[in-house]
């Protein structure tokens, strides 16, 4: 099973290494000392305490429903327009998310640095790795 040390616990969520250990010192996330006497999170609570205080992504722009559940709410910080295509990035939250789309689509929907938006990703190959032991 592994264990993450509070700056990695911290990198993972996104957050300082003063939080994690806020939240282990007020009971929210459960903490161990390893054989070095560092404190811990074992990566499976870290995982279920990350899914379980994920903050939610909005329903908005869409009223209805929709397929997608990778939705990130985000701040559009660059647009690249070079024909018919173009090349919009935004920031949610500590992530850059970049998309290619048909530059008919950023007039239609307005998109320029500084405008809100949610980039939905609906993916049928997703790569998933991991750092090396260490």
């Amino acid at each position: 099973m592994s264990s993450l040390r509070i700056r990695d616990a911290a990198a993972v969520l996104g957050v300082s290494d003063d939080t994690v250990r806020r939240w282990i010192d007020g009971g929210s996330l459960v903490a161990e000392r390893d054989e070095s006497g560092r404190l811990v999170v074992d990566g499976a609570t870290l995982a279920a305490f990350a899914r379980d205080n994920a903050a939610r992504a909005p329903r908005w722009p869409l009223s209805g429903s929709s397929s997608a559940r990778n939705r990130f709410p985000g701040l559009v910080t660059n647009v690249v327009v070079d024909g018919v295509m173009a090349q919009v990035e935004m920031q949610c939250g500590p992530f850059t998310v970049v998309s290619l789309i048909s530059s008919e689509a950023v007039r239609e929907l307005g998109l320029a640095p500084g405008r809100v938006a949610v980039a939905t990703v609906k993916a049928t190959n997703v790569v998933v790795e991991t750092p090396p032991e260490s």
